[in-house]
């Protein structure tokens, strides 16, 4: 393990839908505290300018409807996850998320590996806002994505992020390693741990393991200025065409007593 100059602020993503002032422009990033990039070719608020014609009236009302539709059975339930996932065996105050095809587009769209974590049996999976989810971007993303959210409101929360691999090399089926140094890829993929942005000073400690034939890095970061939080735990790899993030994270008040259940969460993510 190599301890290193720390990582800084970067912002949860978003979560909640956009507002109607907002629909008309798309920030340029993708942040916790604003919404991913989406390009003019594939973003559906490109058919929301107004135009005198009754079909295209028409056609925004049912994006509309699209856009604010009640979650489907295989979207985020609100509820604890101990009352529908199973166990661990080896340790049952924990229950194993294994994401399958009807979990996430990217999924579906197979333009992600299916991948699992443990959490705690109270945790409680959250929404992912369509714009944040790659919904109308599948199976060619060219910006991060959220694929999916949890949290407890005393321990902390974590998300699932997957990027484009063509967004950090040009490299097809390229490896972790293909694409560089932990320290690299941390710098391209920071702002999605923190939700803002990302300074090396903030990046604690930094790590690589083996499993199998995927090789992951993995981070300790303290960030004060973080929308996420205070403290981040990440873990990268990459597989197929895309890099996939495991981030967990804590304030000041959930750390001292949820950091380590934060580590077994984040050291169980695999692909």
């Amino acid at each position: 393990m190599t301890s290193i100059a720390s990582a800084a602020p970067i912002s949860p993503l978003l979560s909640s839908p956009p507002t109607p002032s907002s629909r008309s422009s798309l920030p340029e990033s993708l942040t916790l505290a604003s919404h991913p990039r989406v390009s003019s070719k594939d973003s559906p608020y490109q058919q929301c300018v107004p135009i005198p014609r009754r079909r295209d009236f028409i056609g925004g009302i049912a994006l509309v409807a699209a856009l604010w539709r009640e979650p489907q059975e295989s979207e985020a339930r609100e509820v604890e996850v101990g009352s529908y996932l199973p166990p661990l065996p080896s340790d049952p105050s924990f229950v194993v998320f294994k994401a399958s095809a009807k979990d996430t587009p990217a999924l579906r769209a197979g333009n992600v590996q299916p991948y699992e974590f443990i959490l705690p049996p109270t945790w409680k999976q959250t929404r992912v806002a369509n714009i944040l989810s790659g919904n109308y971007c599948q199976p060619k993303c060219a910006e991060p994505w959220v694929e999916v959210k949890f949290e407890d409101e005393k321990q902390g929360k974590v998300q699932v992020v997957a990027s484009p691999l063509i967004r950090l090399t040009n490299k097809p089926n390229a490896t972790i390693e293909d694409i560089g140094s932990p320290e690299k890829v941390i710098a391209s993929l920071g702002s999605f741990v923190t939700g803002n942005t990302f300074d090396p000073d903030e990046l604690l400690e930094t790590s690589i393991e083996k499993q199998g034939d995927q090789t992951y890095y993995t981070y300790v970061l303290e960030t004060p200025f973080a929308l996420t939080g205070s403290h981040n735990l990440a873990k990268a790899t990459a597989k197929g065409n895309t890099v996939v993030l495991f981030v967990a994270s804590a304030n000041d008040k959930q750390w001292p007593s949820s950091q380590k259940t934060l580590k077994a969460m984040l050291e169980s993510f695999q692909v």
